[in-house]
């Protein structure tokens, strides 16, 4: 089974776009695969449902139920490290596809050959790379 790493933003995809991302991965993948959640970026989402704007907190709050489907992985975060950074080193040493719709990261992810899944015309997901 495949894993794939999600990045805080596009747990915010179903509540922006109506749009049921584990439905739609399943489709696009071809195939069953397991949502996993770094620690980093999971406290992340708890401080936007705590200190970000009313909308925010709300997005993030939905959020937060939809990473309850994700299997948590706990992962060291260094000091001059962003959630980002994270993300790349991680997904690059063990060749996991990422779900982000992060410009910015998925330019690091590229240049790292990792593939990455992310919205497309606000409707569909698309898979840039092999899996």
């Amino acid at each position: 089974m495949i894993k794939v790493i999600f990045d805080s933003n596009f747990l915010f995809v179903p509540s922006q776009f109506r749009l049921d991302i584990f439905e739609e991965l399943t489709n696009l993948l071809n195939q069953r695969f397991e949502p996993v959640l770094f620690s980093p970026t999971y406290m992340e989402l708890l401080k936007i449902a705590e200190k970000g704007s009313p909308k925010m907190r709300k997005q993030a709050s939905l959020a937060l139920k939809l990473a309850e489907k994700c299997r948590l992985i706990q992962v060291e975060k260094s000091l001059d490290e962003t959630h980002d950074d994270v993300i790349v080193r991680v997904a690059s040493e063990w060749r996991w596809p990422v779900a982000t719709n992060d410009r910015e990261l998925r330019k690091k992810l590229r240049n790292k050959s990792v593939p990455v899944i992310f919205l497309r015309q606000r409707r569909r997901l698309e898979l840039e790379g092999t899996v």
